[in-house]
């Protein structure tokens, strides 16, 4: 088990188990509360993340649940010390979106990254010109600070991952003909768009494809979506992208996460193949400076 995946997803990992460690056992939740002489209320709380476990807690579950591994009880305890730890993400609470801050806490631990976006370049691909002429339409200079430092820092702490995310992006052709800060300085979208290409070049881990004009409808023109996928026992995590406070996060096992996997296959086959992608992307920079 990593040990930089997160609080968020640390705390997911480890209250998957324990329902699962409780199903197999065949017991209930008021079962385990009574033998414990817990409220009921208590397990549920812990059981669905409004509650962090502490160690004594966690060592009572086991026991109740037949857990008697060395081994397996000090992963599970090596779980809920991350969860414990205080989150970076944190210091932005009280200024954004609750729940985008969640999704930035499930990012921060996952192991692959599929995104789609039809109208702008992706926060983890961003260039920190480009994110600061997206944000210009915020109603402070405090939240567009805000904005652009998170997802800056977001690209820096994936970074120090030492297992970083495999990331796969998809963006419509809109995307990269779109000259965005064209007012403020002509040359950022040109270098925005130089910065995705190398980047794909060069790292691994990372893809981004184009689907072009040409494709026509397709499924993407319905909104952006991310698909998140992590290393563990652990459900993929979906995150539809709306306007400050319309967005939503879903977990578990709802059936609209295979529907928006499923569309991130349909939109990879009417995308540009990965060169030919960033062959595209060099020319529009090249045409946005001309």
């Amino acid at each position: 088990m990593t040990s930089d995946q997160g609080p968020i997803v640390q705390s997911a990992l480890l209250r998957t188990e324990l329902v699962r460690l409780r199903k197999e056992k065949r017991l209930t939740q008021e079962q385990v509360a009574r033998q414990l002489e817990w409220s009921p209320s208590k397990l549920i709380r812990v059981e669905g993340g409004k509650n962090a476990i502490t160690r004594t807690d966690l060592q009572a579950l086991l026991a109740v649940y037949d857990v008697t591994s060395e081994g397996r009880q000090e992963r599970l305890q090596a779980l809920a010390r991350g969860a414990r730890e205080p989150a970076w993400w944190n210091a932005y609470r009280g200024e954004l979106d609750p729940s985008f801050l969640n999704y930035v806490g499930y990012c921060a631990g996952a192991a692959f990254i599929r995104q789609f976006h039809g109208t702008v370049v992706p926060g983890l691909i961003q260039t920190p010109e480009y994110a600061e002429a997206l944000s210009t339409g915020k109603v402070s200079e405090q939240a567009r600070a805000l904005a652009v430092k998170l997802r800056i820092q977001r690209q820096q702490e994936l970074a120090k991952r030492e297992n970083p995310p495999r990331q796969h992006y998809i963006i419509d052709e809109a995307v990269i003909r779109r000259h965005v800060g064209i007012s403020i300085d002509p040359g950022i979208m040109p270098a925005q768009l130089n910065y995705i290409a190398d980047a794909a070049e060069r790292d691994d881990v990372l893809t981004v494809r184009v689907v072009p004009f040409k494709a026509g409808a397709h499924v993407g023109l319905d909104g952006p979506f991310s698909v998140l996928e992590f290393d563990g026992d652990l459900d993929d995590v979906l995150y539809l992208e709306g306007r400050s406070g319309a967005s939503v996060m879903i977990t578990g096992e709802d059936d609209r996460i295979a529907e928006y996997r499923d569309a991130f296959e349909i939109l990879l086959e009417q995308a540009l193949p990965a060169d030919q992608s960033i062959e595209l992307m060099r020319q529009a920079a090249e045409d946005l400076m001309a």
